[in-house]
């Protein structure tokens, strides 16, 4: 682990289309696993999934996308790396935010981690 906290074991690199021109970029996505979160930083504004653990049970509380960054798939990337890192840890998760509920039942593949 890295002295700043984050798991170097954690980390994601996912592509995603920005700007006007559409053209191909990277949202680098980390565990900050001493701030129970997972982070993304895009063009220097933070978007981030809130969690709590409880046993062997990851609760979600809370993602957050800056307007300015929303609509860009970066929630979604925050999420999909988030659960696949819960099953990794074999944890159960718990929605409590109301995207990752709505995410996981768009996406069944993930709904076998609910609590």
């Amino acid at each position: 682990m890295a002295r700043s906290g984050l798991s170097l074991a954690l980390l994601a690199i996912v592509p995603r289309f920005g700007g006007m021109d559409r053209k191909s970029q990277d949202v680098v996505v980390r565990h900050n696993e001493a701030g129970h979160r997972f982070e993304a930083e895009v063009e220097g504004q933070l978007s981030v999934a809130d969690y709590e653990l409880q046993g062997d049970r990851m609760i979600f509380t809370h993602t957050y996308t800056p307007p300015a960054q929303r609509g860009r798939g970066i929630a979604e990337k925050l999420v999909r790396f988030a659960l696949d890192h819960a099953r990794d840890q074999s944890r159960t998760v718990v929605p409590a935010c109301s995207y990752v509920a709505v995410f996981i039942d768009r996406h069944p593949e993930f709904k076998p981690l609910l609590a």
